[in-house]
């Protein structure tokens, strides 16, 4: 659906050259929820417009559904970006229209007949829940509502792709919660395509079936979604799945507890995260585990759990109960020293 092929841009400012993207390919398929994810400055943004050529990238090839708009006139081109809806941070509505308004005055624009734009209208407000609306102005709205108006504007013109360049950033928790559940919702019951951009891990393991991270204009990990969480390789990768689950302890506390076992990370992922495993090598080995720190979260539905265990015991024992988690499915690593 979206193949993204040695992607370039390049930037002339006053201080010189700036190389905000650096030979990136990405593949989004047809029907997935795929997520980039990267620090302010990574040139997550820059890529994401340049899927719609809202920045025309310096060299490489942006190909839709088999076609390549790097390649398209400008007519051909505006008849393309249909297919490609995109919601922003900042909402970008209207504020002298009603709700209505905002969603109406770009589908006149594209010379629709006067019942279809009813009918979008109303059905798009329908699915982000918010018909008792149509008649208020944003400055009535909350940001949840005003980013719901801006997903039903994309939606009325029935694309194909979804782009979110962010657009659960300027939000609290529980509303950025709501969006991402209307986020999997649109992607299920209309079989939409999105691709979005995020600074927030959270996001990503709520949503996305595969996700790519970035770094300085360049992919430096890509994959399936519950891949990297489990085999993290970059250190960046590794920083951003830490802060869902913050196992931080003191070198102090960690060197102490080193004298009496070994420490180690567990990540159960499906199944495996529903099976006492601890209990069950406490019973098999001469094993103490002690969690110092854990949780259970969700990677869209699917169950991952992450735990930082002090195993106490002989080294003899403590390697044969490592030895038998993994055979039960427990992606286990030690704690450096």
């Amino acid at each position: 659906m979206i193949k993204l092929l040695n992607i370039e841009k390049t930037f002339i400012t006053k201080k010189g050259k700036v190389d905000a993207l650096q030979d990136v390919s990405l593949e989004v398929q047809k029907g997935e929820i795929s997520g980039v994810i990267g620090y302010s400055g990574a040139g997550k943004s820059t890529l994401i417009r340049c899927v719609n050529l809202l920045e025309k990238p310096s060299g490489g090839q942006v190909i839709i559904d088999g076609t390549d708009l790097t390649s398209l006139s400008s007519q051909k081109l505006l008849l393309a970006r249909r297919k490609i809806g995109m919601i922003f941070q900042g909402f970008n509505l209207l504020k002298t229209a009603t709700v209505y308004e905002n969603i109406a005055i770009p589908l006149r624009l594209t010379g629709l007949p006067k019942s279809e734009i009813d009918e979008r209208v109303r059905k798009y407000l329908s699915i982000v829940g918010l018909t008792d609306k149509t008649e208020s102005y944003p400055s009535q709205l909350s940001g949840g509502q005003k980013q719901r108006v801006a997903i039903a504007r994309a939606l009325s013109h029935e694309p194909e792709i979804l782009l979110s360049d962010e657009a659960t950033s300027a939000l609290d928790p529980d509303t950025t919660e709501a969006i991402l559940d209307l986020l999997l919702k649109i992607n299920k019951e209309l079989g939409i395509t999105i691709l979005l951009i995020t600074h927030e891990m959270h996001v990503i393991q709520r949503v996305c079936d595969r996700v790519a991270v970035m770094e300085n204009g360049k992919i430096i990990e890509q994959g399936k979604t519950v891949d990297i969480f489990t085999h993290p390789k970059e250190k960046t990768t590794k920083k951003f799945i830490d802060s869902l689950f913050n196992h931080q302890l003191s070198e102090e506390i960690l060197t102490s507890l080193r004298d009496t076992g070994k420490i180690v990370s567990f990540k159960y992922i499906g199944s495996s995260s529903k099976e006492p495993a601890l209990a069950t090598i406490s019973k098999k080995y001469d094993v103490y585990p002690n969690i110092l720190s854990g949780n259970i979260t969700q990677l869209k539905g699917e169950p991952f759990g992450s735990l930082l265990v002090h195993l106490k015991g002989p080294v003899e024992e403590t390697d044969r109960s490592i030895q038998y988690l993994k055979e039960q499915g427990v992606i286990i690593e030690e704690v450096a020293q």
